[in-house]
């Protein structure tokens, strides 16, 4: 009883752990863009106040129920995610679930977004959709067969499992020691999952009036700020898990994680976003054929 009872507290503290964590990760963003760009860069408290400020403004226009559960899902897969992602102290239900479930979790947010944006039958909202769902597709097939190669490395879809073996030989039996050539696929995956440049392409302001925002304003647009947060602390973290020993402790947790969305934010904001065509084609060639190369180097 005692244990069921700590694992439904834990359950409920991972995602506003996750959530404060992740809104740190978009001032980092932020501030991490403006030093590039010569600008200063926003408040320590900028991100909270702009989801306050979206949550407080009274939506005029309603699409409908399905509007309204698409903006459920876009942030109820990452907070379900969360709870299968071990952090320091706390395992959550991640020895339940497994990498396996939480591939499929991280896919949900898309789908809702493309749920949500497709009752608005806006046509710039359905051009950005399609651009994701493409986007989707580019990148989850590098990201299912690193999986598949630590899985196979491991022995193991259990994350807790996997973090343990990391952890009980040092640097040596990190993930990233042990497959560097997966490491850095599942780099390259990680950032085309985030959709920042240049795979930014179904955002695309300058061509599509903000793609799939265009029909989200008030507590809408400040759902999708939500799952922003949410989303930069999933990608890093589950890449902390599978290559960087997850976190022995919380410094060392938050500071490979923040280190790893360095790199692609740093990348993002130095190159211009590709066509869709481009994406697919540079996503299916590269980390792909990295992450087979990867798997062949385990396999072996």
């Amino acid at each position: 009883m005692q244990v069921t009872l700590l694992t439904i507290m834990e359950v409920i503290l991972m995602p506003i752990v996750a959530f404060i964590i992740g809104l740190f990760m978009v001032l980092m963003m932020r501030k991490l863009a403006a030093r590039l760009q010569r600008r200063v860069g926003p408040p320590l408290f900028q991100p909270l106040f702009d989801i306050v400020k979206l949550y407080g403004k009274q939506t005029q226009i309603s699409h409908g129920m399905i509007h309204d559960i698409g903006i459920i899902m876009a942030v109820g897969g990452y907070v379900a995610a969360e709870a299968l992602l071990p952090v320091p102290g706390m395992d959550g239900i991640a020895a339940k679930g497994g990498l396996i479930t939480l591939a499929y979790l991280t896919m949900v947010p898309s789908l809702g977004l493309a749920l949500g944006v497709g009752q608005c039958a806006n046509p710039n909202g359905s051009i950005g959709i399609s651009r994701a769902l493409t986007s989707m597709l580019a990148y989850d097939i590098p990201f299912i067969i690193v999986i598949f190669g630590v899985a196979y490395q491991f022995s193991s879809t259990n994350l807790v499992d996997i973090i343990a073996t990391q952890q009980a030989g040092g640097f040596s039996t990190w993930g990233i020691s042990e497959m560097p050539v997966l490491a850095v696929a599942g780099l390259f995956a990680m950032h085309a999952s985030l959709g920042k440049q240049p795979f930014e392409i179904y955002i695309a302001p300058a061509e599509i009036a903000t793609g799939p925002m265009v029909e989200m304003g008030g507590k809408f647009l400040g759902g999708l700020f939500v799952m922003q947060s949410f989303q930069l602390y999933t990608a890093s973290v589950l890449y902390v898990s599978l290559f960087l020993g997850g976190g022995e402790n919380w410094i060392t947790f938050l500071l490979k994680s923040f280190g790893v969305l360095a790199i692609p934010v740093v990348i993002a904001y130095l190159f211009p976003r590709y066509r869709t065509d481009d994406l697919v084609r540079l996503v299916w060639k590269w980390p792909v054929m990295l992450a087979l190369i990867g798997i062949a180097f385990v396999m072996n």
